[in-house]
């Protein structure tokens, strides 16, 4: 189920979870925001540069994901119209194995982005969220833009979205998930047991 764009997405993830607390350039962000997301980059550095083992960077890199994004919202904001047609059980088994998968994929690619450096830019309204543009700098790579969506809906900023180069993770695994399901009679326990199988292949 990793398509070509969600690779794209996920890569543009990685880069900037590794890289966010390198800033390639000073700039006092010009949002709540803003400063949400330099905080988080300085919080996931500490646990990438501090931690004593890759098993802890990882432990430590998924309890700030936690801390910051809306993993529930995302898996059901994912499953679009099926949310609804699951059982209460499949719900939680999905939102579990959308945590597991994201979690892997995340993790995965650590090593991929050691010296990325990045900067935050300008942000902006979108609907009722924020919109916040990074700059990732990667060796013998061309600068990968990043923009991440803040939502403040709950009281407590969270990430809600990440767009890497016009290409939005939510939208694409969204897309993706509607099509597995349709041609699976959605069934949403053949998507469960689907993902399942991808979190495992990649651990």
């Amino acid at each position: 189920m990793l398509t070509r764009r969600k690779l794209l997405v996920l890569a543009g993830t990685a880069a900037v979870l590794t890289g966010l607390g390198l800033p390639a350039q000073a700039q006092a962000p010009d949002s709540p925001a803003a400063a949400f997301v330099q905080r988080t980059g300085e919080e996931l550095i500490r646990a990438l540069s501090q931690s004593p083992s890759p098993e802890a960077r990882s432990q430590q890199l998924l309890q700030v994901i936690d801390r910051t994004v809306d993993v529930d919202g995302l898996a059901r904001f994912c499953l679009g119209i099926y949310w609804r047609r699951a059982t209460p059980q499949q719900q939680q088994e999905y939102i579990a194995a959308f945590h597991q998968s994201l979690a892997h994929s995340i993790t995965g690619r650590m090593g991929e982005y050691e010296g990325v450096r990045f900067a935050v830019g300008r942000s902006a309204p979108e609907g009722p969220d924020t919109a916040v543009q990074t700059t990732i700098l990667r060796q013998n790579n061309p600068p990968l833009q990043v923009v991440w969506l803040v939502s403040t809906g709950s009281g407590t900023p969270k990430i809600i979205d990440v767009q890497a180069e016009g290409t939005s993770m939510r939208l694409t695994e969204r897309s993706d998930y509607t099509s597995f399901l349709q041609q699976h009679g959605g069934n949403v326990q053949a998507l469960i047991d689907a993902l399942k199988r991808q979190a495992v292949q990649q651990g």
